[in-house]
């Protein structure tokens, strides 16, 4: 890492860069509680609401004691299982074929029904980030679940991914692409499951955790077989802790050395998405989510300095209407039309949070 480190004015205010970095995140959420991934009026079709999108749009205001928005979230995430529960009990009880059969990815954010576009659309982690969400807010002051129902919508969450072997089930993972066994998509699982347990409703099944710990170490600090190191490794750390402190900083190194650009953090070498050149070869796309998000993680080790120093990059990875965007073509200052992207904000109201609690 660059030892030139970079520094907050002096006179910095943070509660008025997160009030702004959580203001744009709720304009993103739709009457059923449900974020849509990007504005409302983007051509891209990121006015859909994602599974993955909802838990970390609700990071940045749980982290901020701000607690109404993700309890309509949380809400909204029940609705959609409810709705569906027929089709979760289904897979449960068979064994799904084709992705369409798994849990869905996307879903409208008021009618709360699928879209059905082909889609790599097996991506245990957001089944895991859902099950994180509810069980770990059920077991805090800040529960949201209420009845019979919705406990029972914890507990099909817990059945499914043991009934798919999340631990050997390879899947399309955070970047909803081609099907492997992912190390961040079973670490959403562990965490969801892992904060299931605290809950006296709930039955975990024996080796449930355990299996998907020993094929998490199988496979760190690499991502996959074909990916040495990616983005997504970051969620090992934040927020699902399932990392020790060794192959924290392992994978953090293998990031900064290998994906860090100038506007953000490239998902891995070789991504075809949005990348400057014809061939797809090379030029990834700088995505500014890594930043805020090297920041929560430096600052969670106590290394301020450090955090300090990926939270100003971060801050100079806003867009012309001070806004995170989705990424930036490789070593540009052109952004793609994903702005706001929700989930970057939230992170880095994450990010200013720490930051602010570290230097009082």
């Amino acid at each position: 890492m660059n030892t030139c480190f970079e520094k907050l004015p002096e006179n910095f205010d943070f509660e008025v860069e997160i009030k702004k970095r959580l203001d744009t995140v709720l304009s993103l959420q739709a009457p059923s509680g449900l974020f849509m991934a990007s504005a409302l009026n983007v051509s891209t079709g990121y006015n859909k609401a994602w599974l993955r999108d909802n838990y970390f749009m609700t990071l940045g205001f749980q982290a901020c004691g701000e607690w109404q928005p993700v309890h309509a979230a949380g809400k909204g995430l029940l609705q959609v299982l409810c709705k569906h529960q027929d089709k979760i009990k289904w897979a449960i009880e068979n064994e799904p074929q084709e992705a369409w059969q798994f849990i869905h990815a996307r879903y409208n954010p008021v009618t709360l029904e699928e879209y059905h576009e082909p889609w790599g659309n097996k991506q245990n982690d957001a089944v895991g980030e859902v099950l994180h969400l509810l069980a770990a807010c059920d077991c805090s002051s800040h529960n949201f679940v209420e009845t019979n129902l919705e406990r029972g919508l914890i507990q099909l969450l817990v059945d499914y991914l043991y009934s798919i072997k999340y631990w050997e089930s390879p899947d399309s993972g955070v970047w909803e692409e081609d099907q492997e066994l992912h190390a961040s998509s079973i670490g959403a699982c562990i965490a969801g499951l892992k904060a299931a347990t605290a809950l006296p409703y709930i039955t975990v099944p024996a080796n449930c955790i355990e299996n998907g710990e020993a094929a998490l170490v199988a496979l760190l600090p690499r991502e996959s077989e074909r990916k040495f190191t990616d983005l997504a490794l970051l969620s090992l750390q934040y927020p699902f802790g399932v990392l020790g402190k060794t192959t924290c900083a392992k994978v953090v190194k293998n990031i900064e050395y290998y994906n860090l650009r100038d506007k953000g953090v490239i998902r891995y070498h070789g991504d075809h998405y949005y990348n400057k050149n014809a061939d797809g070869v090379s030029e990834e796309a700088e995505w500014t989510m890594g930043l805020p998000w090297l920041s929560i993680i430096y600052a969670e080790l106590g290394m301020r300095v450090e955090a300090e120093h990926y939270l100003v990059r971060a801050l100079a990875a806003k867009d012309d209407h001070d806004r995170m965007p989705e990424l930036y073509y490789a070593q540009t200052d052109k952004p793609n039309e994903n702005s706001p992207l929700g989930w970057a904000e939230s992170l880095l109201a994450v990010a200013l949070k720490k930051v602010a609690d570290a230097n009082k």
